[in-house]
C-alpha cells in the first residue's frame, strides 16, 4: 500500500479504479480521505445534504476484503460516491430537498442504488438539490444554497446542483443526478463536469421521487466521459418494478470510446440551438465541432420545425404532472414550500386538459421530427446552456449584455432531449470569466455509446 495523498481525490474514477484493483490504494483510505475532504469543503460548497461516515467505511472495508481475495466487481468497486437526496437508500433519510420529507425514511433502495451496491460502489451522502427537483438553482430555502466551486458567488446549476458541485470539488468521485428539463446537463455544464442524460427507459426511475413521471430521467454526473460510461453500464437495465423501462440490451459503452469520429455527421441546427446564445459560449462551442471536422466529421445544417413549441410544450408537461404529484400537499400544507416551488406549483393547477394533451400533440411531432433528422445526420451538436450561470439569488442571466429571464433560458436547449427522451450528453468545452461552458451532443434513442465517443473524442482533444 502507498500513502494516501491529497491528489488521489482529484483524480478519475477510471484512474482510481486499477489502483483499487491492484490494491496500490485501499477502499477504505480513499472514501476516508473523500469524506474528510468533503465535510471541511461543505462549509463553504453546501454540497452534501447529510454523511453516512460509518456505513460508507463498513462498505469500503467489505470492498478491501472483496478485492483482496479475487472477487473485483468492476469499475466502480470500492469508489466512494454521493447521490441526490431524491433517490432512495433504505433506512437512510431522503429529504428531496424539502420541509414536508425532511424526515422520510424509505425502506427500499431505489433500484439505482440497489445496482451501485451490487457493483461494490460506496455511498458516502445524500446531497444537496433544488426542493422536488423543481428548479435549475439549488437555492433551496431549507437547506441553503449550494454554490459553484468554481466561483463560489455563482449558482451550480440545478435542480442536481449538489451532485454537480459535489464532483466538480473533489466531494465525491461521482454521482447520480435526475433530469426532469436539463437537471444532469444543468449544472454539469456550469459546473464543469460530464453529464448524460439517457434515453428515456434505459435507467429504472423506481425508488426515485418523482417531479413529472413522463419526463424524469436518471443519469451520471462524473469528472470524465469515459467514468461516465462505466456508471450508465452499473445502473442501466431493465427493471419489473418500473413499466417505462424498455428490456433492451446494456451495452458495454466503455469499449465503445475509441476517439475515432471520421466520416461523423454532425447536425446543426441554428434556428433554434444557435439562437440567443452568448457569444463567447457559441463561439467556444462552433471551434470544438471544427475540432471534430479536423478529425474527420463534416457538419450538416439541419432543420427541426416543432422546435420553436417546444418551450411551451416541455413547461405545460412539467408544470401539470409535477403539480399532480404534489397537489394534496399543496392544498393541506402550503406554507412548507419554499416561495418559488409552491408558486410552481400553483401555476400546475391553471393548464386544462386541453393544454396538457396539446403539448403531447407537439411532443410526439418533435420526435418524429428528430427521428427525420437522425435518418441524415449521426448526432447534433450545440451549447448546454446559452448564458453563464449568474450569482446566487439572482432571477435573471445576461446573454450578450442584456438581462433575460433565468428558467426561461437556463432549460431552453436542454428541455428538447426530456420531451423526445433521447441521449444528450454535456462535457465542457472551454470557460468565459473563469466558469465552465459546456457542450451537448444529442444522439439518436439508445445510442449512448455514439454519444459518448464523439463527447470522449472532445475530451481526448
Amino acid at each position: 500500500m502507498i500513502t494516501l495523498s491529497n491528489s488521489l481525490i482529484t483524480k478519475s474514477v477510471e484512474e482510481l479504479a486499477p489502483l483499487l484493483e491492484t490494491r496500490v490504494i485501499s477502499s477504505v483510505e480513499l472514501t476516508k480521505a473523500v469524506l474528510d475532504h468533503a465535510e471541511t469543503k461543505n462549509k463553504e460548497i453546501n454540497a452534501y445534504i447529510s454523511f453516512s461516515r460509518k456505513e460508507a467505511v463498513e462498505a469500503a472495508e467489505k470492498a478491501d476484503k472483496e478485492i483482496r481475495i479475487g472477487h473485483y466487481r468492476g469499475m466502480y468497486h470500492g469508489i466512494p460516491m454521493a447521490i441526490k437526496d431524491n433517490l432512495y437508500i433504505k433506512n437512510d433519510v431522503t429529504t428531496i430537498g424539502s420541509k414536508i420529507h425532511q424526515n422520510f425514511v424509505p425502506d427500499y433502495d431505489a433500484t439505482v442504488v440497489k445496482k451501485l451496491r451490487e457493483a461494490g460502489a460506496v455511498l458516502t451522502g445524500k446531497l444537496n438539490m433544488h426542493e422536488y427537483a423543481w428548479g435549475a438553482t439549488t437555492n433551496n430555502p431549507h437547506f441553503g444554497p449550494t454554490r459553484n466551486p468554481r466561483n463560489l458567488q455563482h449558482i451550480p446549476g440545478g435542480s442536481s446542483g449538489g451532485s454537480g458541485a459535489a464532483v466538480a470539488a473533489d466531494m465525491s468521485a461521482a454521482s447520480l443526478g435526475t433530469d426532469t428539463a436539463g437537471s444532469i446537463r444543468i449544472p454539469s455544464s456550469a459546473c464543469g463536469i460530464v453529464g448524460l442524460k439517457p434515453t428515456y427507459g434505459l435507467v429504472s426511475k423506481y425508488g426515485c421521487f418523482p417531479l413529472s413521471w413522463s419526463l424524469d430521467h436518471i443519469g451520471p454526473m462524473t469528472k470524465t466521459v469515459k467514468d461516465a460510461a462505466g456508471l450508465l453500464e452499473v445502473i442501466a437495465g431493465f427493471d419489473k418494478n418500473d413499466s417505462t423501462v424498455l428490456n433492451v440490451p446494456v451495452e458495454n459503452y466503455t469499449k465503445q470510446l475509441t476517439g475515432n469520429v471520421k466520416d461523423l455527421v454532425i447536425g446543426v441546427n441554428e434556428e433554434y440551438f444557435f439562437h440567443q446564445v452568448d457569444a463567447e459560449i457559441e463561439a467556444l462551442v462552433r471551434k470544438n465541432i471544427q475540432r471534430l471536422v479536423d478529425q474527420g466529421a463534416k457538419v450538416v445544417e439541419i432543420k427541426i420545425p416543432t422546435l420553436q413549441y417546444s418551450e411551451w410544450a416541455e413547461m405545460i408537461t412539467a408544470l401539470t404532472e409535477a403539480s399532480t404529484v404534489h397537489h394534496r400537499n399543496l392544498i393541506e400544507r402550503p406554507d412548507d414550500f419554499g416561495d418559488d416551488v409552491r408558486l410552481l406549483f400553483e401555476l400546475g393547477e391553471i393548464p386544462s386538459a386541453v393544454d396538457y394533451l396539446q403539448a403531447q400533440q407537439v411532443r410526439r411531432q418533435l420526435k418524429q421530427d428528430f427521428q427525420k433528422a437522425f435518418e441524415k445526420v449521426d448526432v447534433l451538436i450545440f451549447p448546454t446552456l446559452p448564458m453563464l450561470p449568474p450569482k446566487i439569488g439572482e432571477d435573471d442571466a445576461e446573454i450578450n449584455g442584456r438581462r433575460v429571464d433565468l428558467m426561461d433560458n437556463i432549460v431552453r436547449f436542454t428541455g428538447p432531449g426530456n420531451l423526445t427522451g433521447l441521449p444528450a450528453l454535456s462535457v465542457p468545452c472551454g470557460y468565459k470569466s473563469e466558469l465552465p461552458v459546456g457542450l451537448q451532443i444529442m444522439g439518436p434513442a439508445f445510442k449512448e455509446g455514439l454519444v459518448l465517443n464523439v463527447g470522449y473524442a472532445l475530451e481526448q482533444g
